[in-house]
């Protein structure tokens, strides 16, 4: 009966609010919607997002669980909001019913929009709760919803206004008191949303002590990026320090990353391996019963059918684990929803295209309201503002993607080559795999950030091309065509760049290893005087390094001016089709700059393919590598039974075979070996017979191919080359375990390093550097063993630790320590050694002879069945007989001894703590460091450094280059400002006369810019070339010419990291950070001319812009800079830590702390995480204010064109709107730019800071260069001699007197630290005089050139130094002399049958630091240097350990016969070598304590007596 009204119409609003209204909406000067439209679309447009977005964030929500949330005030406000809410759309419903009853019938829309609100203010109110509850601070999706709701009731809002202002009364009072109540509510709840809740109970940010506040950002402040400005803010006021950043989240922790990975890669390779099992299922014969190693016979001989099988199964080759496919699954999902933003973004972005045709379109038309105007500026405006927080999130989202990738594919590279085997090892060095660390997982991080590209290029192609298509028809093909041409040149270029930075990885390559070894040889070099050719050597590489360089360069320039010209050149050749195809084609102003904009769209993806490809190339390699090294075998941790408890014997070898890979030869056969418990083995034998091979197999090194091993408890582990790491020196003999004062006091006394301590300048928390650079062989090899005895394990494995100590130390280690009466006594020892006087006191003896275990058994055993053991003590043990007669008197001797002893032990132990506590009050005043920190730079680079490298590119040409770029800008402003002429063209029908001159100078214009830019980027490499070279020039110059004393304090590392890294940014990443730079500097600078020119009055905007600009600019400069810089520098502890580890492996394995340096390792890249993320953070921070600035410039750039639209044609319009959309693009890279050029402009510092180093005295001094064959006699003078090796320290000599005639010989000895190493440094002048001369045949070494001294005098040192090159190099670096007369030192130092027997005679390649040579060979080869200078003066500094007795004859031998007319300085520490010396000269401290005869000195029973006696020659 109601609706009888109304039969022709069953719609839901009634024909009184009909949908055809357009003319009071459109074209009034004060639109306004129909009421319809308010009631359905505008109403129903939130409930629709809420509705279909809340059961996904229900199931999301209760997936993840925070914990919940108290009431709060907010949260009751916001609930009874909700509810109120719901109240008030209810009681509109209500009151519709209400008219019903009252015979007021109204259309249906009035009962169902309040329902349906109603019930969606109940789901917001249900969500609040239920969020409170969850944990959820702050709501994205509720935001929304509110924000939606604002948005959709300002429309009825103002509508209803102007109803009630039209007529006089209001008719429908209580809809428009509810309408109003429900308008302040929402805004009210839009408000509320905007606050934060309290995080929830229990969670990690109130326990973490800086968390990071993204945890607890709100849904706004994670839009903008709010949450980070209070970093941004903090480093601008004073440089960041570790200490302010946030820690890391959970999620991006190696804790949960790399597990995560390593699952995945488990599965791989848990399939892969199912795989091989089941195709190997029915392709072997059944296995034979045999011993798998001797039963080869059974595989041997296969039946035809089975060679059939394996054929048809050749096709399924075993699958590969495939490490891709673990990463995908682990990061996928993440990485998608990154995906999912770049699809929006891609189709935001040609919106604004589309806004601006309408624009010039609107500036065309007369007499149509301003407000479409003004409403298009705005939509410009949110479009754009929309583009940047989408693009944003975006990168946000790669970026974390790939900080997680290289967390992740680091952990799982460190914990497995803690676990590779030794074959696997030799195929990769440590350099490689630390590569594989550093390079190849930056590549994959490099890579997820531009990944989309690869499907999203295409994308943005194709629809910039349909919508061209429309704007210009098929003219557009030309354009597109020109593109596609230019495609393979840019690819040329980029296949001949990627040729070049090969060759130039090559060169640099290197030079920095020639650079490494020359700074580690660097005192070689300054005692032969060689610095002149190596450092022709090295420039050499440079030179070539330098015209790779430049070859880049002119490709550089040929891209820079493809990629500049692109858009310009496809303009052109659309726009001359287009116009000449057709008479009737007019070029107007909205086809002109809607094209232009569209094409600038275009030139990124074109840009970023090629590279995208060329990057994803680089990754799949690296892929490769990566998933090799993690297939490599692992050793078979059950290799050694540990569990064996029955025997009594502690370690058991049974018929063992042992090899170190597979597929070599065995290096030990049929092993037996059985140690009893409690007892202590000495293995002996000739060099390279295995004996270490022992040691390590008992460790569990090997591969085992027979036999069994087992040990009981426990092993502490000795190496041959003690490994110590980069910590102090409590802690590398702590190892991990707790420390305990009186055991530490105990093993610190035992292994004779108490002494040591009170020289070490900060006792044993002194911090040893890498390798234990300032230890030396001695004390490391001394911490080595402490290291054992602290962690009181139950078997003990010494490989040779004797060997590297001084004899009256090896004793007391021996007696204290390893011996009988020793602190391990009832331990399980097994000691490799080579010293003989010690065979008599241990229980049995293992002989070994090439890999086999010749005879065992106790000393007397062995002597008595005369077999190899009797031959080796014959040929060493002649000096060793005396023990024999102490043996006897022993027994009571050794009871004293222990009752001396533990007295001993405790007084130690009392002065040990007293020294302790003296050193405790010491410390604070004098920690000194050996090594200084590395000051990292803090605050703005001064502007020096950058006239600095100006004056380094020379004056002119700098000047010349901002020039040619102006020129360029220029060029580029004229061609479209020609463009606009052109286009009003068509507004005055003009277009048909001046085709050919319009396309003509067009064309000019633009390839006026094309040559000038390629010109100015040209001009701009070759000043970058040269103060490349000028740079490393004064550095190397510098560093050649540096004295000793600054090569000691300071760590080869950072020197190196001045000739690799710094030098690799001046030559590579400097100039391409400049160029950008002005490139984008100019860009911004000619938007900014065209729009002022355009509108003028768009200059009183520019200034509060700017100023905002510069503002964000200054924040983010400061903190980014720092946040870098923090970066590298917690960059290199991982890779340090890294090498160190894989150099140690064999002990952490051995002592079992493999899981301790795991974790070590993951809270290294977890500190360097916690700098790079910030980082990221902070480029989107920036991106979002600076685009933000730059939408404003689009807003009043499109602004201002509307109110001026009366005074300006539609092509300036055009010019100034789609100069402004560009320009947000070169504002952002141009921040970017700046920081990355103060970031780099560093290294130009860093450089200059080592090139100004002082250096030593000149090499030459002419008016006192000495007579050519001086020195003829030989005499040498020390005359009130004092020395100090650097300011400020105590003098090492002080007050020496002595003369010595020509050619007498001088054995110099005293204990360590006695000086003597500092008498011969000083008679080369490596250490200057304090006070006093020398003179030398009665000329003053003070006073002539270094060279000339240098040059005259021949040391052969302690440490054999080779650098790599031939062996001739290394002999006469200056080829001074003769084929013969090299071979003819060969001869005298026995290498003449080793060389003559290599295929490449003279010219055989020596490895870097002579590894290929063993340790004697090389001691002979600088024996070989002597001979060749020949020159009076020889000093000879004994080695200590690595020689074996029979060199140490031979040169001892040499040096009699042929230097017999020389003077000779002998450093001894072995006293039978000087026993027939001319004179002894003992020092002690720094003093003369005794200098005569040896007979003499024998006789006066002084120091040398007590040191005769203790070698056992003297009685």
């Amino acid at each position: 009966k109601l609706w009888r009204d109304y039969p022709e119409s069953p719609s839901l609003c009634s024909p009184v609010f009909s949908l055809q209204v357009s003319n009071e909406t459109l074209h009034s000067d004060q639109p306004d919607l129909p009421l319809c439209f308010q009631l359905t679309v505008l109403s129903w447009l939130p409930c629709i997002f809420l509705w279909a977005v809340s059961p996904v964030y229900i199931f999301y929500l209760k997936r993840n669980n925070r914990g919940y949330i108290m009431m709060s005030y907010i949260n009751r406000f916001k609930t009874a909001f909700g509810l109120l809410l719901w109240v008030v759309c209810w009681a509109d419903l209500f009151y519709t019913f209400h008219e019903l009853r009252h015979g007021h019938t109204q259309p249906p829309i009035f009962f169902i929009t309040p329902l349906v609100l109603g019930m969606t203010m109940l789901l917001a109110t249900f969500l609040i709760q239920f969020e409170r509850l969850r944990g959820v601070q702050s709501s994205g999706v509720l935001f929304i919803f509110w924000f939606l709701s604002v948005l959709c009731a300002i429309v009825p809002f103002r509508s209803k206004i102007l109803q009630a202002s039209s007529q006089d009364e209001v008719t429908d009072t209580l809809r428009l008191a509810t309408f109003y109540t429900y308008f302040a509510l929402v805004v009210c709840e839009l408000i509320l949303c905007c606050f934060n809740e309290k995080p929830p109970l229990f969670s990690s940010v109130v326990t973490d002590p800086n968390p990071c506040p993204e945890e607890t950002a709100g849904f706004l402040s994670t839009v903008t990026f709010w949450w980070f400005t209070r970093m941004a803010i903090k480093g601008y006021k004073q440089p960041l320090e570790a200490k302010d950043l946030w820690s890391l989240n959970l999620r991006d922790s190696s804790k949960v990353m790399v597990p995560k990975l390593l699952r995945e890669w488990e599965k791989e390779l848990a399939k892969a391996k199912q795989n091989q099992s089941s195709q190997a299922a029915y392709t072997k014969p059944p296995p034979s019963t045999t011993n798998h190693v001797s039963g080869g016979g059974g595989g041997g001989e296969s039946s035809p059918e089975e060679v059939e099988v394996l054929l048809a199964n050749q096709r399924a080759a075993p699958r590969q684990p495939s490490f891709l496919r673990a990463l995908l699954k682990t990061f996928g999902p993440y990485f998608l929803i990154g995906s999912a933003f770049k699809v929006l973004q891609d189709i935001v972005t040609f919106i604004n295209p589309q806004l601006l045709r309408m624009l010039i379109s609107f500036t065309n038309q007369k007499g149509v309201p301003d407000w479409w105007g003004y409403t298009l500026a705005f939509l410009m405006f949110f479009t754009a503002l929309l583009q940047t927080i989408i693009l944003h999130h975006h990168f946000q989202y790669c970026f974390v993607t790939g900080m997680n990738v290289r967390t992740a594919v680091i952990g799982a590279i460190y914990r497995k080559a803690l676990v590779i085997t030794n074959a696997a090892k030799r195929s990769s060095t440590v350099g490689e795999v630390v590569n594989l660390m550093s390079v190849d997982a930056q590549r994959f991080m490099d890579l997820t950030t531009f990944l989309n590209m690869l499907w999203s290029a295409p994308l943005q192609i194709v629809l910039a091309l349909y919508f061209l298509w429309q704007n210009l028809g098929p003219s557009v093909l030309a354009g597109v065509a020109v593109m596609v041409m230019l495609i393979p040149f840019n690819a040329v270029i980029a296949m001949k760049t990627r040729a070049f930075q090969v060759e130039q990885m090559q060169h640099k390559d290197a030079r920095i290893k020639l650079m490494n070894e020359i700074l580690n040889g660097i005192k070689v070099l300054k005692l032969y005087a060689w610095e002149d050719s190596f450092r022709e050597k090295v420039l050499a590489i440079r030179q070539k390094e330098l015209n790779v360089l430049r070859k880049t360069a002119y490709l550089g320039a040929l891209s820079t001016m493809a990629w500049t010209s692109a858009p310009f050149l496809v303009a052109l050749t659309s726009f001359a089709v287009y116009v000449t195809v057709d008479e009737n084609n007019v070029l107007d102003a909205e086809k002109a700059f809607v094209s232009l904009s569209l094409f600038n769209i275009l030139r990124f993806p074109l840009n970023m393919l090629p590279q995208v490809i060329s990057s994803i190339v680089q990754a799949s390699v690296s892929l490769k590598r990566i998933q090799s090294f993690l297939s490599h075998d692992e050793l078979d941790p059950d290799s050694v039974d540990r569990k064996n408890t029955a025997a009594d014997f502690s370690v058991t070898v049974v018929n063992g075979k042992f090899t170190w890979a597979k597929e070599d030869p065995p290096v030990l056969h049929s092993i037996n070996v059985m140690v009893p418990q409690g007892s202590l083995l000495a293995v002996v034998g000739h060099v390279g017979c295995g004996k270490s091979s022992l040691i390590s197999a008992l460790l569990g090194e090997m591969e085992k191919l027979e036999g069994e091993i087992s040990i009981q408890g426990s092993v502490a582990y000795v190496p041959q080359q003690a490994w110590i790491q980069n910590a102090t020196l409590r802690d590398n003999i702590l190892f991990g375990k707790p420390y305990d004062e009186q055991k530490y006091c105990c093993v610190l006394d035992a292994c004779a390093l108490t002494p040591d301590l009170q020289v070490l300048p900060g006792g044993d928390m002194t911090e040893i550097g890498e390798k234990g650079i300032n230890l030396s062989g001695g004390q490391r090899q001394r911490v080595s063993l402490a290291r054992a005895l602290y962690s009181d394990a139950d078997v003990y494995l010494l490989d040779d630790p004797l060997s590297a100590v001084d004899a009256h130390v090896a004793k007391h280690i021996f007696d204290n320590l390893i011996g009988p009466e020793g602190v391990l006594k009832g331990k399980t020892r097994i000691l490799v050694t080579h010293g003989i006087s010690f065979l008599p006191q241990v229980d049995n003896i293992v002989v070994m002879v090439d890999g086999r275990v010749s005879e065992m058994g106790s000393y007397q055993e062995l002597l008595q069945q005369n077999g190899a053991f009797a031959e080796f003590l014959r040929t060493y043990a002649l000096e060793d007989l005396v023990e024999e007669d102490e043996a006897t008197g022993r027994a009571s001797f050794c009871q004293r001894l222990l009752a001396a002893a533990h007295v001993h032990r405790l007084t130690t132990f009392v002065r040990f703590q007293r020294t302790a506590e003296s050193q405790d009050k010491k410390k604070p005043p004098e920690m000194e460091k050996l090594i200084q920190a590395e000051a990292a730079e803090t605050g703005r680079v001064k502007t020096k450094v950058y006239l600095e490298y100006a004056r380094a590119v020379g004056p002119v040409l700098s000047v010349l280059i901002c020039f040619l770029y102006g020129c360029q800008s220029a060029a580029s402003i004229g061609a479209n400002i020609w463009l606009t002429q052109w286009t009003n063209d068509a507004a005055t029908n003009q277009t048909k006369e001046h085709v050919h001159m319009r396309v003509g100078v067009y064309a000019a214009l633009g390839i006026a810019q094309g040559v000038l830019v390629m010109m100015s980027s040209f001009t701009l490499a070759m000043g970058n070339i040269g103060a490349a070279r000028q740079l490393h020039f004064n550095l190397l110059d510098n560093k050649m010419r540096t004295p000793q004393s600054f090569f000691d304090t300071t760590p080869i590392g950072r020197l190196m990291n001045r000739f690799s890294k710094d030098i690799y940014v001046i030559d590579e990443a400097l100039p391409a950070t400049v160029l950008m730079f002005l490139f984008t500097f100019f860009v911004s600078l000619s938007t900014m001319i065209v729009i002022i020119s355009t509108t003028p009055i768009f200059a009183v905007v520019i200034v509060p812009l700017a100023f905002l600009y510069i503002f964000v600019q200054r924040f983010y400069v400061a903190t980014s800079r720092q946040l870098k810089r923090l970066e590298s520098v917690s960059r290199s502890p991982i890779y340090s830590h890294f090498s160190e580890t894989i150099t140690g492996c064999s002990v952490i394995r051995a002592y079992g702390r493999h899981s301790a340096f795991v974790l070590m390792s993951d809270f290294r890249v977890d500190e360097n995480q916690k700098s790079y993320y910030p980082g990221i953070v902070s480029n989107r921070w920036l991106g979002v204010r600076i685009e933000f600035i730059g939408n404003c410039i689009v807003l009043f750039a499109a602004l201002f064109a509307v109110t001026g639209k009366d005074s300006l044609n539609p092509g300036l319009v055009g010019l100034s709107v789609s100069y402004a959309l560009q320009v947000t693009m070169s504002l952002n890279w141009m921040v970017r730019m700046t920081s990355d050029l103060e970031t780099n402009i560093v290294a130009v510092e860093r450089v200059k800071e080592y090139s100004e180093t002082t250096t030593e005295a000149p090499w030459e001094v002419e008016d006192k260069k000495p007579p050519p064959e001086w020195p003829t006699a030989g005499n040498v003078e020390f005359n009130d001699y004092s020395v100090r090796y650097r300011e400020g320290l105590d003098l090492v000599l002080k007050g020496l007197t002595l003369s010595v005639k020509g050619g007498e010989k001088i054995g110099i000895v005293g204990r360590t630290g006695a000086g003597k190493s500092s008498m011969t440094l000083s008679l080369f002048r490596l250490l200057e005089a304090a006070a006093g001369e020398i003179t030398i045949d009665q000329v003053k070494i003070a006073e002539i050139g270094l060279h000339d001294l240098r040059s005259k005098l021949t040391i052969i040192p302690q440490e054999p130094v080779l650098f790599s090159g031939t062996l001739r190099m290394n002999l006469d670096p200056f080829d001074r002399y003769s084929d013969e007369e090299v071979w003819k030192a060969l001869e005298h130092s026995h290498l003449h049958r080793f060389v003559s027997n290599q295929p490449s005679k003279l010219e055989l390649e020596c490895s870097e630091g002579g590894e290929n040579l063993s340790v004697g060979q090389r001691q002979l080869v600088c024996l070989a240097r002597a001979l060749l200078r020949k020159t009076r003066i020889l000093i000879l500094d004994e080695a200590t350990a690595a020689i074996d007795l029979e060199t140490d004859d031979l040169i001892q031998s040499t040096i009699r016969t042929q230097f017999e007319d020389c003077t000779v300085f002998t450093i001894a520490h072995r006293l039978n070598t000087i026993m027939d010396y001319t004179r002894v000269l003992v020092l002690d401290k720094g003093q003369i304590a005794e200098f005569d005869t040896p007979s003499n000195l024998i006789a006066q029973r002084g120091i040398f007596y007590g040191m005769a006696k203790d070698a056992g020659l003297a009685q």
